[in-house]
């Protein structure tokens, strides 16, 4: 065992004079751990077709260039990677070959993404030229998304440039429930820019900057470290990298010679049916994508294909301005109509700021008229006989209910008391209606008057009350004893005789003062006195409020109550 690992290691070093001259033969030697194709190359072509931008603006070229040979051999392939016109080493291996085989037998998904990248790479390479970095970069959202922008990995990576949250976060892109600008074309290339310009300031060193990108830093240094340290590049520390980051340069170098060379292959490309002229609005207020589709005509599809960092259709403007993409002739027409699209369907999308709970009262009417259901809490002191059931029929609740408001079991000792939470319905009074102008006093009222000679004290008037079903008949009452006393009086000596006016001068005064003179009695009714209502056992305040023809509610308010909760021998004062 030992003499074996001693040969190939001495294999392995005759082979290292190559290495500095031919990169075929030092990936051949050393290329033994597996490599693993990004999950980008399991990207569901057919689905991909479903895109909007695919269906709309592209057509594919029926006439493709159809002069490829039955096999791509390497010289063919080292040849052409030899001419690409780039400034990031490419150089050929048997694992960059593999890369570049499995590309050119998906011709689907390389149509697919010769579609998408005529509207996509003009916002690629706008990013990486203002920050001076090598255009071929451009490619790596070929091979990290398949330039689908709302592509997810397993590992939570979104967006076209693949970004793992945390890494997002600390380029400052922004991630929200309503908004994940990871999934912005323009955010998330200005983002991918300034991060491999950060990553090629470490390594200064391209290949080692594109590793990094894939798996961290930290992964790559690890490598090296591992690799004996120094100056390295990617393809000495190779068999020290994870498995899906040993396939990502490889495909890199495959991603921009299937993207150039496609024609070569016999693949179609995919050409663009009309240009996408588009332009960006910033939106200061609250709008949904429906608001918009609606108002300017405008597909949803088309919307959330323009715009997918929005997570619910919704552009939270009302938070801080944010950037809004739409086709040219649409940008204008939205800034034009913005307070009509705003105002579309406003109360649909429109949010509560304050929110008062509510009072558990329900409002209602049947045959018997208006009514207001309200939820009050009773005491029930349980009889001989009595089970939690009966007790609950009784009340219309459940037994559930009450075990729960009083902490108890499935048995309730005798003369325990009960919480019982009921819903008590009070129907309101119908409104009085005005008696006629100039009328006299009622007959009752008069009939009382002529019968009733004694002073009424507040227990007869509560008696009386308690035989009545009116709060009409007490105050009748009151009025009669009033007139009764007021006819009790003495008669008039004559000494009084004297000083009291004579018809004649009662009637010259009244001429002289334009107005007749009113008998005294007469002058002013005297105001009825306050009921006050002693509660007895069994009573309630509805069965009070009928009794003196008044309402709960009354009683509540002249009592200052607020709860219909009653003691026994409760004074309470009976509004009229």
């Amino acid at each position: 065992m030992k003499l074996t690992a001693i040969s190939a290691f001495l294999a392995l070093l005759a082979a290292v004079p190559a290495v500095a001259n031919n990169v075929l033969s030092v990936s051949d030697a050393s290329m033994t751990p597996t490599a693993i194709m990004p999950q980008s190359a399991e990207t569901d072509t057919r689905k991909m077709l479903e895109n909007w931008y695919l269906q709309n603006y592209t057509v594919l070229d029926t006439e493709a260039d159809s002069r490829e040979s039955a096999e791509l051999t390497d010289e063919i392939i080292m040849d052409r990677l030899s001419r690409l016109p780039v400034s990031i080493e490419m150089p050929f291996n048997s694992v960059v070959g593999n890369s570049i085989r499995f590309y050119a037998k998906r011709r689907q998904l390389v149509e697919n993404m010769l579609g998408l990248s005529i509207y996509y790479m003009p916002i690629f390479e706008e990013a990486l030229e203002r920050h001076g970095l090598p255009r071929e970069l451009r490619y790596l959202p070929v091979i990290e998304s398949a330039l689908v922008p709302t592509a997810k990995s397993r590992a939570g990576a979104g967006g076209l440039w693949q970004f793992m949250p945390a890494t997002g976060a600390g380029l400052g892109l922004e991630q929200n429930s309503l908004v994940d600008m990871r999934f912005d074309p323009y955010k998330s290339s200005e983002a991918a820019a300034i991060y491999l310009k950060q990553l090629y300031s470490t390594y200064n060193d391209w290949s080692l900057a594109i590793a990094a990108y894939n798996c961290g830093p930290g992964n790559v240094n690890k490598a090296i470290r591992r690799a004996g340290g120094g100056k390295k590049d990617f393809w000495e520390i190779y068999p020290f990298l994870l498995p899906e980051t040993r396939g990502y340069v490889p495909a890199f170098i495959a991603a921009n010679y299937i993207m150039t060379y496609h024609k070569n292959h016999n693949i179609s490309p995919v050409l663009a049916r009309r240009p996408i002229v588009v332009d960006t609005v910033h939106v200061s207020r609250r709008v949904h994508f429906d608001q918009i589709s609606e108002v300017l005509d405008i597909p949803m599809e088309e919307l959330r294909a323009l715009n997918p960092q929005y997570r619910r259709d919704i552009i939270p403007g009302d938070i801080k301005p944010y950037p809004l993409t739409l086709p040219s002739l649409q940008a204008y027409a939205y800034v034009a109509n913005e307070d009509s699209i705003v105002n579309h369907n406003a109360s649909r999308y429109a949010r509560r700021g304050v929110v008062e709970p509510s009072t558990g009262t329900v409002t209602g009417s049947d045959s018997r008229g208006e009514y207001v259901e309200e939820e009050t809490i009773q005491w029930h002191k349980v009889r001989r006989g009595e089970t939690l059931t009966s007790i609950a029929r009784r009340y219309g609740t459940t037994v559930r209910e009450i075990r729960r408001l009083n902490n108890c079991g499935k048995r309730v000792a005798t003369g325990k008391r009960l919480k019982i939470k009921t819903v008590v319905r009070h129907y309101k009074e119908p409104e009085p209606t005005p008696a006629p102008t100039g009328t006299t006093p009622s007959a009752e009222s008069s009939m009382l008057a002529d019968s009733g000679s004694q002073a009424c004290d507040s227990a007869s008037v509560e008696a009386a009350a308690a035989d009545s079903t009116a709060a009409a008949y007490v105050a009748a009452a009151f009025a009669a004893a009033d007139s009764a006393r007021s006819a009790e009086t003495v008669p008039a000596t004559a000494a009084t005789q004297s000083t009291q006016p004579s018809q004649t001068e009662q009637e010259t005064a009244s001429r002289t003062t334009g107005r007749q003179t009113q008998p005294q009695s007469q002058a002013q009714p005297q105001r009825p006195r306050t009921i006050r209502h002693k509660v007895k056992r069994g009573e309630s305040l509805s069965k009070i409020a009928r009794r003196y023809g008044t309402t709960v509610r009354a009683i509540q308010r002249a009592n200052n109550l607020t709860s219909t909760n009653l003691q026994i021998g409760q004074r309470l004062i009976i509004p009229q």
